[in-house]
């Protein structure tokens, strides 16, 4: 069974991780490439301007899976070589795709979201979570690292201080923890997740496409580069828009106090 349910509307994308009868484990054979080519088809798709991820049932994903893990089997079995290449080929491909995307993502989380399913969850640019998610990298209790990532990004988003307070301890947060440490931008209630992440998606794909998307990827090269360089890189973008039919759309609505239509043109 394919591992993403797909649907597109109004400019959105939603990818729902739907594994619900065994809490949405990542990285059976074939998930990376699921990904990959989901991902690769928003990019290209000039029509989508936001992708919302979530999890089917009752968690969004409680990360690697165990079974597999016991029986030393699939992405987890196999010789130290054989499971570094796993890890690239498979799992690491799911993560880059994921971080490639173009356009903003939501990660809705409605509920646990826990190892590999927390570092998938981190790669939404924004994150919102029911009353009912929790949030964990739990690695060290199992005897294993942080294999996914998440010692790169969740430090970025919640402090070094705070994230090694998770890695070490094992501990798992509530939404409530979560939002007080920056984790997600709000908790809604359980049965109002899938609404309100549609209706911030909306909001998000208002906005002019071509703007979107490099907007995206000045925060996401901000990560890395000076100040000068940021600057640079906003002046070559930025010359770009100027000349847009959109950029004359959004100062037209400005002055005659109405609402934009930009169509990415």
């Amino acid at each position: 069974m394919p591992l993403l349910k797909i649907e597109t509307k109004a400019h959105v994308t939603t990818l729902t991780i739907d594994r619900a009868e065994s809490m949405n484990p990542l990285g059976q054979a074939g998930d990376g490439d699921e990904f990959a080519a989901a991902c690769d088809a928003i990019n290209r798709d000039l029509e989508v301007r936001c992708v919302i991820l979530t999890g089917a049932g009752r968690a969004f994903s409680a990360g690697g899976d165990i079974k597999a893990m016991k029986a030393r089997s699939g992405s987890f079995g196999g010789t130290p070589p054989g499971l570094s290449d796993s890890y690239r080929d498979n799992i690491h491909r799911m993560l880059r795709a994921l971080y490639g995307l173009r356009v903003p993502v939501i990660a809705a989380v409605n509920g646990p979201a826990i190892g590999l399913g927390c570092d998938v969850a981190c790669l939404g640019d924004i994150r919102i979570a029911s009353e009912q998610a929790k949030f964990g990298v739990t690695f060290l209790k199992l005897g294993l690292i942080p294999g996914d990532g998440g010692t790169w990004i969740l430090p970025r988003i919640i402090g070094e201080a705070r994230a090694a307070e998770l890695f070490y301890t094992g501990e798992v947060i509530d939404a409530a923890t979560a939002l007080d440490w920056g984790l997600v931008s709000r908790v809604v209630p359980h049965e109002a997740l899938l609404d309100e992440a549609q209706a911030l998606a909306a909001k998000v794909a208002a906005m002019p496409p071509h703007a979107l998307r490099h907007a995206k990827n000045l925060m996401r090269q901000g990560r890395e580069v000076s100040y000068d360089t940021a600057l640079e890189l906003a002046a070559n973008a930025q010359a770009l828009m100027h000349l847009t039919d959109d950029h004359m759309e959004g100062v037209d609505a400005l002055i005659e106090k109405r609402a934009a239509h930009f169509k990415g043109s």
